[in-house]
């Protein structure tokens, strides 16, 4: 639906690329068993909305499996769409599935920014003997980035300093980054220093990176684009309340909460 795989299908053939009918528990059934035969499939649903449908199969069979064969058993598949809020399209298209499946052991869950991040985020999925949650917005689909011809593989659990600063740190999720991007570009006109982190993926995620940037800056704005209930922005702001130093001032922000400035206690 939105061109991703436009073409695939006469480059590999369909031996390697198949069209399924819209039947989400039951694709998403056929690339699990695959993954269990050994081979590395890639799911895409047509919306991370529908993945509703093939919840059972993403966390108790790909998810758990390896766990509960105590290690004898991997599941090797990517699970791959878009997501997030866009125009035009209705509530049950709308919502933000990263921080559901951030949640679940046994799932990575990427979510990059830029083409190129894209790239070769999805290389080391392909790669990964762990079921991955890749997960596009989809208003990024047209949001152009120069990627390279040649492979490349970007390592989980590493976040990405895009912007460095002095006054406040600003960690922007996926689509959130373009927005945090221009916000930057105003605060500098007005005399204040922020650097944007973009963590590319979401489990594992790279707290060193956010928490050494909040013990220069003492501040902390994290952006995404979900709902306010136990999302991955709460997760940031915890994880680096959690392991500051006690004493270290800090002054944190969310959307539609005023800032509150304390001294970060255990």
């Amino acid at each position: 639906a939105y061109k991703v795989t436009r073409e695939l299908l006469q480059e590999f053939g369909d031996k390697r690329v198949v069209d399924t009918p819209i039947t989400e528990h039951g694709f998403a059934g056929l690339g699990v068993g695959a993954a269990f035969g050994g081979l590395r499939p890639i799911v895409e649903f047509m919306t991370f909305n529908f993945a509703m449908q093939a919840i059972d199969q993403i966390i108790n069979s790909a998810a758990k499996t390896l766990y509960m064969s105590g290690g004898q058993m991997g599941c090797p598949i990517v699970f791959r769409g878009p997501n997030g809020a866009a125009a035009r399209v209705g509530a049950q298209h709308s919502q933000d599935y990263s921080a559901w499946y951030s949640h679940v052991p046994g799932l990575k869950v990427v979510a990059p920014t830029t083409a190129y991040d894209a790239k070769g985020c999805l290389m080391a999925s392909i790669r990964d003997n762990n079921p991955i949650i890749f997960i596009e917005h989809r208003l990024l689909h047209n949001f152009q980035t120069h990627v390279p011809e040649e492979p490349y593989i970007l390592e989980f659990g590493k976040a990405r300093i895009l912007e460095e600063g002095s006054d406040v740190t600003i960690v922007g999720i996926s689509h959130m980054i373009l927005e945090v991007m221009r916000a930057k570009n105003y605060l500098s006109e007005v005399g204040i220093s922020a650097e944007v982190i973009d963590p590319i993926s979401l489990s594992p995620l790279d707290t060193e990176t956010i928490l050494t940037s909040v013990k220069k800056t003492g501040r902390l704005l994290v952006v995404d684009n979900a709902w306010t209930n136990c999302g991955a922005s709460s997760e940031i702001i915890t994880r680096v309340l959690e392991n500051l130093e006690i004493g270290t001032p800090i002054t944190m922000r969310r959307m539609g909460f005023e800032p509150v400035t304390c001294p970060t206690t255990r």
